[in-house]
């Protein structure tokens, strides 16, 4: 089986634990039964291979998140990388691509195109995996899966059954309606469009031939900020004639905001925090190494990063994202594929971050021309390359590094570094990758 996973948008209603390049699908909260906290995506990764241990999945994304995907699910699994937003049709087309011109799926075969963010029971695989049969069958051009509704939500879309007098069925599909409108579809058997589709590849790059121009991966790729911005559902959903619907009557949230999150957390407190009795409905998410301490607050989510801090009535939490908006700040806080990094100090002329690496992972070989840096090393062992120079590291190591300066380390055991940025200019952008020979 063959499932593209969509994982896009920043999460800014989960601020401050999610920011531009830690989106909330990799915010580590849900408690498995080891103990240990799972994301969004390790947990619908977990739970697909659960199911289907040999299926082929794909995660279509930016690139600002391949770091944090390698990081949390290792670096086997295939990643469709968007140069840009284009909405999900491009998203799905590239995808799609990919997996025919890139990891050689023959065209009559099928994929499941699915979100990463759902919170979902093993049932829902089981019914991605009937969709997945029945694009095989190739009755349909289009397979869909419709959730059966749990309230008049006025956030999702809707599917709605229309039946002809010779009792054919076709399908008509309505976005956020009112809470009114949302009762009428309901009462007449309308279901919720999850976002989830199925389809044969050669279906989907005919679609991509026909709109876009080509279907072909590398030139999608080259092209792909001149692509149509248009949603899947918009630009081949809506318009297809031939197409079935797979109900799924299990467990589904969009758990996109701090209310609809807190209600499937496992616990009250993460990290270091703590309530007295007269507190109700109280939860606690501290990524800081300081204490948090609520006392006689109700229905109160309060979350601090390295990002900031929120303190928020539940139900209102889901206005967030029009403040977040005029939040304008250097990320503090990211996952990398070899470790993470969070900012603990920013100078005029200097930021000082603390960085992990993993046992075995290290940085590419690279410079930076505006500025010099330093790096203390605090716990762990490994090596640091700097200009072809290679040097064994320990705790209370310094290594000093001018602007101009080619450097990478590389860690042994887990290794902890301050890192210490000088210069009058410093961005993300004046970094300069290169190859390591010798």
């Amino acid at each position: 089986m063959n499932i593209i996973l969509l994982s896009g948008g920043s999460g800014k209603r989960l601020w401050p634990l999610s920011n531009d390049i830690r989106s909330k699908q990799f915010i580590k909260i849900f408690q498995t039964d080891t103990g240990k906290y799972e994301s969004m995506v390790q947990r619908i990764y977990r739970q697909i291979k659960s199911v289907d241990p040999d299926t082929v999945i794909t995660i279509a994304t930016s690139k600002n998140q391949v770091s944090a995907i390698h990081n949390q699910l290792g670096e086997n699994v295939g990643i469709s990388i968007e140069p840009c937003r284009r909405d999900t049709f491009a998203a799905i087309a590239l995808a799609t691509a990919y997996l025919h011109d890139i990891q050689g799926v023959t065209k009559d075969e099928a994929a499941v195109v699915c979100p990463v963010d759902p919170y979902v029971e093993e049932s829902y695989f089981e019914c991605i995996r009937e969709m997945y049969e029945a694009a095989v069958r190739g009755e349909h051009n289009l397979v869909l899966m419709g959730i059966k509704p749990t309230y008049p939500s006025e956030k999702y879309g809707y599917i709605q059954p229309v039946y002809s007098c010779e009792g054919t069925c076709c399908f008509n599909f309505t976005e956020k309606p009112t809470k009114e409108k949302a009762e009428e579809y309901i009462a007449a058997g309308a279901l919720w469009n999850g976002g989830v589709f199925a389809y044969k590849l050669e279906y989907v790059l005919g679609k991509a031939r026909e709109l876009l121009g080509t279907c072909n991966y590398t030139e999608l790729f080259n092209c792909y900020e001149n692509l149509k911005k248009i949603s899947f559902d918009y630009a081949v959903v809506e318009n297809e004639t031939s197409m079935e619907v797979l109900h799924y009557n299990g467990q589904w949230k969009d758990l996109g905001t701090w209310n609809t999150l807190t209600e499937e957390m496992n616990e009250h407190i993460i990290g270091n925090g703590q309530y007295d009795d007269s507190c109700k409905n109280i939860h606690i998410i501290n990524e800081l190494d300081i204490p948090i301490l609520a006392m006689g607050l109700k229905d109160v989510v309060i979350a601090a990063s390295p990002d900031g801090v929120l303190v928020s009535d539940k139900d209102r939490s889901s206005h967030i994202k029009p403040y977040v908006d005029e939040i304008s700040q250097q990320v503090m806080y990211a996952e990398k594929s070899w470790g993470n990094y969070k900012v603990i100090d920013i100078e005029e002329r200097s930021m000082t971050i603390k960085v992990a690496l993993n046992a075995g992972q290290g940085m590419n070989y690279h410079s930076h021309e505006k500025r010099d840096e330093v790096w203390t090393v605090i716990s762990g062992s490994g090596k640091a390359v700097v200009d072809g120079r290679e040097r064994v590291i320990k705790a209370g190591d310094v290594i000093s590094m001018p602007s101009g300066c080619k450097h990478m380390v590389i860690a042994e055991t887990e290794l902890i570094m301050i890192e210490v940025q000088l210069g009058e200019v410093i961005t993300i952008k004046d970094k300069h990758k290169h190859e390591l020979t010798g």
